[in-house]
């Protein structure tokens, strides 16, 4: 028998809440019913308040009551007889809550290293240098490549290396010039990008593995000699046949990758995909994501990237969690998603908005001074007691607010600080609607991977100066 659940909401989120219900049972196999309790905003309850009205059928399981009704759940379980327990504060997160939507438990693992370069290390000092390193491990890097420039040798490579070495980081190296490669890989560095014919004849000296690149990437021509060259002399390697931007190959680069991967099948292989995510002007998660996918179908093992340019600032985080996300999709032959959220930062999931006739009832049954903001119906509504103001714009929406306060419609003042606050929030739903995101007042905007947790830094209206602690939200 499916598991019976009753969920508890106020008028306000019941629409939404029955649409979610609809498709989670279906998926889930449980069967849900709704309490709607005599009180429009779900956050306004308590479990006291809750435990006089509710009706739980007599054959329910559990009760779930919203995430937002703080305290002792106890008086409900008393007058109900059942298990109760919170649910999310978001509906957004109610998949998830009973079980349906998130990665499994196994989801993680991940069969791609990523080797992240630190550009023109030459113009940096060793600090700055180890400050990068760190950062990019924290990322997620598994090796910090150390950038040289072309043109000449520069004599403190060694010591740059070494003191990522001294910091627990392991390295790689980014230079075509032997002179240099031989100082860092005597430091410390294990990887040597990259080897052609111009410098394979010292490989052998250097005891660490290489990436090996084509002379000529349109042609391939020099890979097949470099290879056989260092195999011969047993000098561990990658093969690169080198990623070119759209616009010069792009396309016929990757059948260069498939081709390598058809004739070296066993072989390790390299991708830079910063040559792409730097190379073309779009927000690279979703560049990353592709790129990543297309190596774990073809067992190419490393990607190298770095992050310099504004919209690839961020690409280590993001293969981090593409290369977790692909591995899974193929390792399981699923498709990527409902597995984490995290890449979206965009365009999040939306759960069903509020009517705007919802919103207008609202306002005739609001008995507090409080404001409530809400994104719906293409619109930014700002409603409070007597008071249901709309427009696409929020500075029309707040521009109604002044002037209602002016005509003695709205009996609450607006201090400088709340009219910082509504101006937040306003802002932040005008920005849902822009993005088609979710937006609920006084949480933060879903933004993936980038997401900074929210909290109100208001005061409570009895808190004084010299004793000010955070207080909660008072809209």
């Amino acid at each position: 028998m499916p598991e019976r659940i009753h969920f508890v909401t106020g008028r306000l989120a019941e629409r939404s809440l029955r649409r979610l219900l609809d498709a989670l049972s279906e998926e889930l196999g449980f069967k849900p019913t709704v309490d709607v309790l005599p009180i429009t905003v779900a956050a306004l309850m308590t479990p006291d308040w809750i435990a006089k009205r509710i009706a739980a059928p007599a054959d329910c399981e559990r009760i779930v009551v919203p995430g937002c009704c703080d305290g002792d759940l106890t008086p409900i379980e008393r007058a109900a007889g059942k298990p109760v327990e919170r649910g999310p504060r978001d509906l957004r997160d109610l998949p998830r809550f009973l079980g349906g939507a998130g990665p499994p438990a196994e989801y993680g693992a991940y069969s791609i290293q990523i080797v992240a370069e630190i550009n023109h290390c030459p113009r940096l000092s060793t600090a700055e240098i180890v400050e990068a390193g760190r950062s990019l491990a924290a990322d997620g890097a598994d090796l910090i490549d150390v950038g040289c420039d072309p043109g000449g040798e520069w004599l403190g490579v060694a010591d740059a290396v070494a003191a990522l070495r001294d910091a627990g980081l392991r390295v790689s190296i980014d230079s075509l010039n032997p002179g240099e490669i031989a100082a860092a890989a005597a430091a410390g560095a294990e990887l040597v990008l990259s080897v052609n014919s111009s410098n394979r004849q010292a490989a052998a000296d250097w005891g660490c593995e290489v990436v090996v690149i084509p002379d000529d990437p349109k042609t391939l021509a020099g890979l097949d000699e470099t290879i056989d060259y260092l195999a011969n002399r047993g000098v561990p390697l990658r093969i690169d046949p080198i990623l070119e931007p759209i616009g010069f190959g792009f396309a016929d680069s990757l059948t260069r990758y498939a081709e390598t991967r058809r004739r070296y099948p066993d072989a390790e292989m390299l991708m830079g995909v910063g040559n792409l995510t730097e190379l073309t002007e779009v927000d690279s998660a979703g560049v990353n994501t592709l790129l990543l996918g297309y190596c774990q179908e073809l067992s190419i093992q490393s990607v190298l990237t770095t992050q310099v340019i504004p919209w690839a600032a961020t690409s280590v985080r993001e293969c981090d969690l593409a290369r977790r996300l692909v591995h899974h999709a193929v390792t399981r032959q699923t498709l990527p998603k409902h597995v984490g959220s995290g890449l979206v930062s965009l365009r999040g999931g939306q759960t069903a908005e509020v009517e705007p006739q919802t919103l207008a009832e609202l306002a005739t049954q609001i008995r507090d001074p409080n404001y409530r903001v809400f994104a719906a119906a293409g619109e930014v509504h700002l409603v409070g007691k007597g008071l249901h103001l709309h427009d696409r714009d929020p500075f029309v929406v707040f521009q109604g607010l002044l002037d209602a306060i002016a005509a003695g419609k709205v009996d609450r003042p607006l201090d400088a600080s709340h009219a910082f606050y509504l101006g937040h929030e306003l802002s932040k739903a005008a920005t849902a609607l822009t993005l088609g995101k979710s937006y609920e007042q006084d949480r933060a905007l879903d933004w993936g991977y980038l997401t900074q947790p929210e909290e109100s830094h208001r005061l409570t209206r009895d808190t004084r100066a010299g004793d000010r602690k955070p207080g909660k939200q008072e809209g």
